[in-house]
């Protein structure tokens, strides 16, 4: 009888796992335009494409990608690892500041390839497991990446230790149920740093937030994300999107080695209160329409 629910529980696995994988057609070029990986501060790197950002932290024990970009982006993020000198399947963990398509895509293949174990925000469960379609928003697209199980599941502030590096997950839900950014500490010959791979919290609905039934709390997950957001420290600080921490205005390819040009704290403030706005203003119109 074990035997019989066994095989039946793995049949229904297949199934859950064979669905038709449709990623969102019309995104901007630059998510899967080509960029050069570089060294941004210690031992962390950019290896993504020009404006989907994935990150390289290298340790003494094996490396962590954080996001993968959009399916076709896979291709890139390996040669771009390899191009940086660092082996593709030195890979061992896998994480992701949110679920959805545009920094899930190429997941599951990279995972498979590397044997890496997944750790996520546990909020994002269901998304990961659906492959994007019980997404608040993005679900209308269906199955936008491949579904994957993770191997670890995170609270806020908990921990993703490898070798010399610890890197401390940060709960800042409402773009998605499980968004997150991540902190931890780096050095390079001059000095140690503070790095923040933030997770920006922007609004993609556009209609009310007490519409969004499948997620009721997102509008005070927002008001949580904000005020924690404000009160972080740190030296240097990246992001989700290449343009959200503006990259291309920053650094020119064939740029040498400089940290300090990711040390713009006051650029983070200024992109996270116009956001707050935005969200004010959204509830200012909501409380309107009573």
């Amino acid at each position: 009888m074990k035997n019989l629910t066994l095989i039946f529980l793995l049949i229904l696995s297949f199934f859950g796992n064979a669905q038709t994988v449709t990623e969102p057609k019309n995104n901007p070029e630059k998510w899967s335009q080509s960029y050069e990986p570089f060294r941004i501060v210690g031992n962390l790197y950019y290896v993504g494409t020009y404006d989907l950002t994935s990150y390289l932290i290298v340790t003494n024990k094996g490396n962590i990608l954080i996001n993968t970009g959009l399916a076709d982006s896979y291709p890139q993020i390996k040669a771009n690892i390899e191009k940086l000198g660092f082996k593709y399947k030195d890979i061992k963990i896998l994480t992701l500041t949110q679920a959805h398509f545009d920094h899930m895509g190429a997941m599951a293949d990279i995972k498979k390839e590397t044997g890496a174990k997944l750790y996520v925000d546990e909020a994002e469960l269901a998304e990961l497991r659906s492959g994007g379609k019980s997404d608040y928003e993005l679900g209308k697209y269906g199955v936008t990446f491949k579904p994957l199980n993770p191997d670890f599941l995170l609270k806020n502030n908990d921990k993703i230790k490898l070798g010399n590096t610890t890197l401390t997950l940060l709960h800042h839900s409402g773009h998605t149920k499980g968004s997150c950014s991540f902190i931890f500490e780096t050095k390079d010959k001059d000095r140690a740093y503070k790095v923040l791979i933030a997770n920006m919290p922007s609004i993609i609905i556009d209609h009310k937030f007490s519409d969004v039934h499948t997620y009721p709390d997102m509008q005070k997950d927002y008001a949580y994300t904000f005020d924690a957001m404000k009160k972080l420290d740190f030296d240097v600080w990246i992001a989700s999107h290449a343009s959200q921490f503006d990259l291309h205005e920053k650094r020119k390819t064939g740029d040498a080695y400089n940290p300090k040009l990711f040390m713009d704290k006051e650029n983070y403030f200024k992109q996270l209160k116009e956001l707050e706005d935005d969200y004010l203003e959204k509830l200012k119109e909501e409380s309107k329409e009573k």
